[in-house]
């Protein structure tokens, strides 16, 4: 709790929605506690349907879980349907293969309309930005932003450069980061090819931005098939994302997710028509 204790040493006019949230906090400490200390010092919530926001979350160390949001049509009624959902804590909508910012609208339309208070956290994953270019990436950055966006996330970086790049776009933008636990927005960047592990440690040490992830699945492929190699790789991303302080997200299944919550992700997406019971056995592991 001492981060957001810290909180209130700034004035009441620049409170924001996460500083909202953390007195509602305050008072529920004060009042008999709707959330607890766990033996390993984490914050812990007693109540399962109680909205928690994603960086809340990740500043207790808490795993979060999240929709991964594809395949599917994008409109107003997906996002009501997610709002519904009280097992999840964010919305991963994927816009990788085909941008389209009229599915991000329809999506957060939905979500904010199916909320009872705070609208869930929605992270939009945009195209690789080697294939769309650096200032069609940067507009793109803008403009979920400006809807509302609570976070953008770059797959199939290739290089420390490439991520230098991306996170310059947020220059200005209130970031949450290790250097940062004041920020409300998430950005996050994929590294999905053997080369670019070679940087690993240089792309973990870059400043001013919120999550590292493997994409595993394309990772995969790009090593022939071999799945061990590949989860070597993860694991080795995951340790750096450890090191600086930095989230680790990761898709899970039902045979997978208690691990991946032990391993220490922070950010574990379902998907599928398990999806729910997975969210049940990973809040499980981690105490939820």
């Amino acid at each position: 709790m001492g981060k957001l204790l810290d909180r209130f040493q700034v004035s009441t006019p620049f409170l924001d929605r996460k500083l909202i949230y953390a007195a509602s906090v305050l008072v529920l400490l004060a009042a008999g506690s709707q959330i607890t200390d766990r033996s390993d010092g984490h914050a812990q919530t007693n109540d399962p349907n109680s909205p928690v926001g994603l960086i809340e979350l990740w500043e207790s160390g808490q795993t979060a879980f999240g929709q991964y949001v594809t395949g599917v049509p994008y409109t107003v009624e997906t996002g009501r349907d997610l709002a519904a959902n009280t097992l999840l804590d964010y919305a991963f909508l994927n816009l990788e293969q085909e941008y389209n910012i009229n599915s991000a609208l329809k999506l957060a339309e939905g979500l904010r309309s199916g909320a009872e208070g705070d609208p869930m956290d929605l992270l939009v994953r945009i195209p690789p930005m080697s294939e769309a270019g650096v200032e069609t990436s940067r507009a793109r950055v803008e403009e979920l932003l400006a809807m509302g966006a609570n976070g953008v996330v770059f797959p199939h970086v290739r290089s420390a450069e490439e991520a230098r790049v991306a996170i310059s776009f947020f220059d200005g933008v209130n970031v949450w980061s290790p250097a940062n636990p004041e920020g409300d927005i998430v950005v996050m960047l994929m590294l999905e090819t053997p080369e670019v592990f070679a940087e690993l440690v240089e792309i973990a040490n870059i400043p001013n931005y919120s999550a590292l992830a493997c994409g595993i699945g394309s990772l995969t492929g790009a090593l022939g098939g071999d799945r061990e190699a590949a989860e070597k790789l993860n694991l080795e991303l995951l340790a750096e994302s450890q090191r600086v302080g930095l989230a680790d997200m990761i898709t899970a299944n039902t045979e997978s997710v208690a691990d991946r919550v032990n391993e220490g992700f922070l950010g574990l997406l379902v998907y599928g028509s398990t999806a729910n019971e997975v969210i049940r056995l990973g809040r499980a592991a981690a105490g939820r």
